[in-house]
C-alpha cells in the first residue's frame, strides 16, 4: 500500500476530498481518523500518507491534534495535508506542520481546499447551484494535489495573510480548550421522534440515547454532524438555527458516516 488517507468528517466534505484524491492516487487506503485513534499508537508502513480534515475556529479539530499525538511513522515519511475550509483556512495547516515538527516530522506539503460552509449556528447551507461551482473547482484542485504526491514533491504550506495567521492563532488558542463542553448548546424541539441517528452517526461516540432524546456527553468536537444528519432536523444550536437550511455533501450518505470509509 503506497498511500494511507486518514480522514475526520462530520457533513461529508473531507471524506468526499479523501476519497476523490485516492481514485486519482491509486493504491490508496481511506481510513477514518476516529477507528485510527482506538489504539494507543498509529503506525504508518505505507510510503505515503495524507491527513483530511476540516477548518474549525481557523484551526484544526482537537482529534488532528490528538492523532499526530500518536503517530509513528519514519522522519522520511512523505507526509501531506489537506484542510477543507467554508471561510478561511487561517493557520489550520501551519498548525500540522509545528506539531508533527515537534515530533521529529516533517509536513512536506499543505493544501487548502474550498468546499461549502456546514456552520449552522452562524449561516444556512448555500445553494445547490454554489455547490455545484464549489464542486467543480474542488476536481480541479484534486488533480493537482494527486500529482504533486504522487510525485512526492515538496509543496509550500498553503495559508491566510500573515495578519490573519496570527489573529487565526488567537481565536483559536482562545477557544480550543472549551470546544469538548460547547454541545452545551445543543437542543431537541418537538421533531425529534427518537430515530437514534445523532447517535450513529457522531464520529466520537460523544451522544447517547436518554429518554429517547439525545444526550451530550462533554467531548463534542463541534463537527455538526448530528444537526446536519437529524431527518427530522430537530437538533437547534443556540437560538438560531431553527428553520436555516442544513448541509451534507450530497454524494456522502447517512450510512457512509455511520459505517465510516476504510478500504
Amino acid at each position: 500500500m503506497k498511500t494511507k488517507l486518514f480522514y475526520f468528517s462530520g457533513t461529508g466534505n473531507s471524506l468526499k476530498i479523501a476519497r476523490d484524491l485516492a481514485e486519482a492516487l491509486g493504491e490508496a487506503e481511506i481510513i477514518p481518523l476516529s477507528k485510527a485513534m482506538v489504539n494507543d499508537e498509529v503506525i504508518i508502513d505505507s510510503e505515503c500518507m495524507g491527513i483530511i480534515f476540516p477548518v474549525y475556529m481557523f484551526g484544526t479539530p482537537l482529534i488532528v491534534n490528538e492523532f499526530i499525538k500518536k503517530l509513528r511513522c519514519a522522519k522520511e515519511q512523505y507526509i501531506f495535508a489537506v484542510a477543507t475550509y467554508g471561510g478561511r483556512a487561517g493557520s489550520a495547516l501551519l498548525q500540522v506542520k509545528d506539531r508533527l515538527s515537534k515530533r521529529g516530522l516533517k509536513l512536506s506539503a499543505g493544501f487548502a481546499v474550498l468546499m461549502p460552509g456546514n456552520y449552522t449556528p452562524l449561516y444556512g447551507a448555500i445553494t445547490p447551484e454554489k455547490q455545484q461551482k464549489i464542486f467543480d473547482r474542488e476536481k480541479i484542485r484534486i488533480t493537482e494535489i494527486a500529482q504533486i504526491v504522487k510525485e512526492r514533491r515538496p509543496f509550500r504550506i498553503e495559508r491566510s495573510s500573515v495578519v490573519f495567521n496570527f489573529l487565526s492563532n488567537f481565536i483559536y488558542k482562545l477557544c480550543a480548550p472549551h470546544v469538548y463542553k460547547m454541545d452545551k448548546g445543543f437542543w431537541v424541539d418537538a421533531k425529534c421522534n427518537s430515530c437514534g441517528i445523532c447517535q450513529k452517526v457522531c464520529p466520537v461516540s460523544n451522544i447517547r440515547m436518554k429518554d429517547g432524546h439525545p444526550a451530550w456527553l462533554g467531548r463534542c468536537e463541534q463537527c455538526l454532524a448530528c444537526l446536519q444528519w437529524c431527518p427530522q432536523e430537530a437538533i437547534q444550536y443556540g437560538k438560531s438555527t431553527s428553520g436555516r437550511k442544513r448541509y451534507h455533501h450530497p454524494d456522502v450518505n447517512i450510512q457512509d458516516v455511520i459505517l465510516g470509509e476504510e478500504k
